[in-house]
């Protein structure tokens, strides 16, 4: 991703956003790729490589907390509605009146909200691993993802939500990193999904080997802008779960925008200990009416960069659909 191609602006929240910008070719829609935890705009390189060159437009943030953007340590500031409108300034300052959103664990949180309070904004959704997150969850999130599954999915977020904890994690980056990037996939069973789990992990500072998608270059490069921000800022992804704050926010949907009646792509990723396939297959039964494709991906949480070429194809392929 040329860094020349990085743009700034102030939204009208008074955040001042860094993103990836790429004018559309002709009638090509503009793509806007919203990354998750703990990540950035280059959680999309390859899939900016791939549709750049076929003439989409591209939007591409560093979301709130993370690297050329604004980094506010307030959980507040991450609500659903606070975050979906900075997406929605920034498409006003490049003059796109709708996109096509692509949204990836937190990111789909964002792309959930964006439809939610702005529907006329989005042409079409695509959701990578993470599907369409209802507007009713807060703070008891953990209690209803895990009554779905039968057992406990997100015992971490607890830790990530206490005092304390981004210093701890810092301290012990290597550990954190290749628990997050999990080789195999199935240390997240043990040491994600339950309460405490997470936290022991860091504490013994255990590591795994990377997995094939990431290189010691990409570990680098997190480790430079995760530790240079901090991760007071990134952990209140969190923070306005477990506190009730997005939950409160979420009173404020309009009642007519609990169905999303636009077409509809899930990425779902098998080998997702915590995200798995079946809560983004709910998502959809219970508030997607439009037009739905899913495909399913042999691979964890990162199916973007363990699954790249087929991820592309995938998307190119439902896109193209789009304009028949």
């Amino acid at each position: 991703m040329e860094t020349s191609a990085f743009k700034k602006y102030t939204t009208s929240r008074g955040y001042t956003y860094n993103y990836y910008r790429k004018v559309a070719e002709g009638s090509k829609p503009t793509l806007v790729f919203l990354h998750g935890f703990p990540s950035t705009s280059y959680d999309w390189r390859h899939q900016v490589a791939f549709f750049q060159t076929r003439g989409y437009g591209l939007i591409v943030p560093d979301m709130l907390g993370y690297a050329g953007t604004d980094k506010p340590t307030d959980p507040s500031a991450y609500v659903g509605s606070g975050l979906a409108k900075d997406v929605v300034d920034i498409l006003d300052a490049e003059d796109v009146a709708k996109a096509i959103v692509v949204g990836h664990d937190w990111g789909s949180r964002v792309a959930s909200r964006l439809v939610d309070y702005y529907p006329e904004r989005v042409a079409a959704l695509a959701f990578v691993t993470v599907g369409y997150i209802l507007s009713n969850p807060g703070v008891e999130y953990m209690e209803v993802a895990k009554q779905l599954a039968g057992y406990e999915l997100f015992g971490y977020w607890s830790f990530f939500s206490s005092e304390g904890a981004d210093k701890l994690v810092e301290s012990h980056f290597d550990s954190f990193f290749s628990l997050f990037f999990p080789n195999p996939p199935s240390l997240w069973v043990e040491h994600m999904r339950p309460g405490g789990a997470f936290e022991a992990w860091i504490k013994s500072d255990r590591r795994s080997p990377l997995p094939a998608y990431v290189t010691e270059e990409d570990k680098e490069y997190h480790r430079e802008v995760l530790l240079g921000g901090g991760l007071a800022a990134p952990f209140c992804y969190f923070k306005v779960m477990t506190q009730g704050l997005e939950a409160a926010d979420n009173k404020n949907i309009p009642k007519e925008s609990t169905e999303v009646k636009q077409p509809f792509f899930f990425a779902a990723s098998k080998q997702d200990a915590c995200c798995l396939p079946s809560r983004g297959y709910h998502g959809i039964a219970t508030s997607v009416r439009g037009p739905v494709t899913t495909q399913e991906f042999d691979a964890d949480h990162w199916v973007m960069l363990s699954h790249a070429e087929e991820l592309n194809d995938a998307l190119l392929g439902w896109l193209n659909g789009l304009s028949d």
